[in-house]
């Protein structure tokens, strides 16, 4: 688990600079793509380096980086409820977060 939740945002957060996976623009509501103060390319930027940084942290700090990527998880996949689009992402989302909580669980 703990490779799992390193590894796994780390390479999506590296795929924000590369959109290899896939386009991961499609997963915003066009309303909050507007109402951000920079390109979107610069947030998705953003959200790589921040999803590098979780993927790291649970190498280093396993729990603190267990709550951070079940916390990060959530969010996206409260974004995704509240746009409309991508319910499925949004369970698996969910579902992936309670999983980081319990590899925080099995690292006390």
């Amino acid at each position: 688990m703990k490779y799992t939740f390193g590894i796994v945002p780390i390479v999506a957060g590296l795929d924000k600079f590369t959109n290899l996976l896939t386009d991961w623009s499609q997963y915003m509501s066009t309303g909050l793509i507007e109402a951000l103060p920079v390109d979107i390319g610069i947030f998705m930027g953003i959200i790589g380096v921040i999803e590098i940084t979780a993927g790291v942290v649970v190498f280093v700090r396993t729990i603190i980086g267990g709550y951070i990527v079940a916390l990060w998880l959530t969010l996206i996949a409260l974004v995704l409820i509240f746009t409309g689009n991508h319910f499925d992402v949004a369970v698996r989302d969910l579902v992936m977060a309670i999983a980081a909580l319990s590899l925080v669980k099995l690292s006390e």
